[in-house]
């Protein structure tokens, strides 16, 4: 890790973590003067939640970078941050400490931040991406536990560098029609459609989430150039950025791979069900659903275990 890098790294573990309550969306603020998450009254008691100990985690675990695990049920060791500040990209909500990744993360974010001006884009908007260790967040994502994850903000970057208060208060812009139809032709630009084709092009990219009505978009404006839309899938939300996960670098034989997407440009029938009835206007159950106990540590693959305890 670079001079510069490992000098950040160790700024950035002063940070501390704000008790965030909900989902962590990109239209959430943050804090400014974030308040540090109260101890754990039992943190070895084996069924002490995984995200209540991992989020409590402020800095990266020494040791060779590695990722353990799956995007929803893993963690990694030798974390680095994304500097808060590029040339062409700027990180948002820091008070969350999810500037987090793998090197190869942080890496891929730099270069296609750097090649973002080829696409009209001025510069990227980094939203979440891991904690200093990964797995299971307090609020918010499902996945980005292996450090191959990162949400960009579908909101350019501004001319000037932000505050801090900007950045925790700045609300993304959502991309979406209200009727969920379709994009806000008010905010979508064809500079959207290239940032997007730009990342799936990239090899290391696995597969891109967003909002199916920005799916509908990126079909209709594709053009023949087609390829990339296989990696594009539409996903629940994602209205205010884009989900990019990369595959597992090569060699990481205790990384697990997703699946590759289908073939095709999945523009065809497996899209109309995105906006069928069903989906966007789902009927209320009659009864509430029984919630799903926490994932705990031993639901974790065993490296976690140590990767959470490490100095």
């Amino acid at each position: 890790m670079p001079l510069t890098r490992l000098t950040l790294c160790s700024s950035l573990a002063a940070l501390v973590l704000p008790a965030l309550l909900g989902p962590a969306a990109a239209q959430d603020r943050g804090s400014v003067n974030p308040k540090p998450l109260p101890p754990l009254a039992n943190p070895n008691d084996p069924s002490t939640p995984a995200k209540a100990l991992f989020g409590r985690v402020t800095a990266p675990s020494s040791g060779p970078a590695r990722p353990f695990g799956s995007y929803a049920k893993g963690c990694f060791s030798g974390g680095e941050a994304l500097p808060l500040d590029g040339a062409t990209w700027q990180v948002m909500r820091p008070s969350r400490n999810r500037m987090w990744g793998t090197p190869h993360l942080v890496d891929f974010i730099e270069r296609l931040a750097a090649r973002a001006p080829q696409a009209g884009w001025p510069g990227l908007l980094v939203g979440d991406m891991s904690q200093p260790r990964g797995g299971p967040m307090l609020t918010g994502h499902a996945s980005h536990q292996l450090g191959l994850d990162v949400d960009v903000w579908l909101t350019p970057m501004p001319d000037h560098r932000m505050s801090r208060q900007e950045r925790e208060e700045t609300s993304a812009t959502d991309m979406v029609r209200s009727d969920r139809l379709d994009i806000d032709p008010d905010v979508w630009t064809r500079q959207h459609t290239a940032l997007i084709r730009l990342t799936a092009k990239q090899p290391e990219v696995a597969r891109i989430f967003v909002n199916a009505a920005i799916k509908k978009a990126l079909c209709r404006e594709a053009g023949g150039d087609r390829g990339w839309l296989t990696k594009v899938r539409p996903m629940y939300g994602h209205n205010y950025h884009y989900h990019i996960r990369l595959a597992c670098p090569a060699g990481e034989g205790s990384c697990d791979d997703q699946a590759p997407p289908p073939p095709g440009d999945g523009c065809g029938s497996e899209l109309d069900y995105w906006f069928s009835d069903a989906v966007l206007h789902p009927p209320k159950p009659k009864k509430p659903p029984k919630p799903r106990p926490p994932m705990t540590l031993a639901g974790l693959p065993d490296a976690c275990r140590a990767v959470l305890h490490a100095r």
